[in-house]
């Protein structure tokens, strides 16, 4: 979607961009972090999917999923994170999820689901956690 707007008299293109989801890996201490932009909705989640399932098949260790810039997460996604987290417990893998936006917090506690994820305020956190370190 593209709108023109008048700006210090000249035309100047303002480009909206429609919400993606963007996904970035990094490994830091032994945890494997994603760090999640965007929405995880019906049309994204399949991605977030795919990922998870690659690194339930590679058995990682320590998973932290960092939702700091995620603006929405509907049932489709936290069915995704509960088939993760069924996958890792399969062979002993440590989940973890940081950072959660307070529109995101709330979906999370309305489906009871952060008694059962392990869910921290910040990276740093996560990690120690994660492991063994004292938070």
């Amino acid at each position: 979607m593209k709108k023109s707007s008048f700006a210090l008299g000249r035309l100047t293109d303002i480009r909206y961009n429609l919400p993606l989801m963007e996904i970035v890996e990094k490994a830091e201490e032994k945890v494997l972090i994603l760090i999640v932009t965007g929405e995880i909705d019906l049309n994204q989640s399949p991605t977030l999917r795919a990922i998870l399932r690659d690194k339930a098949k590679e058995k990682t260790p320590h998973l932290l999923l960092d939702f700091a810039q995620v603006a929405y997460i509907d049932s489709s996604g936290l069915a995704t994170l509960i088939e993760y987290y069924q996958s890792a417990r399969a062979y002993s893998g440590k989940f973890a999820i940081c950072s959660l936006t307070s529109r995101v917090r709330s979906s999370f506690d309305l489906m009871r689901l952060s008694e059962v994820f392990s869910i921290f305020p910040d990276q740093a956190t996560a990690q120690k956690s994660l492991t063994g370190g004292a938070a």
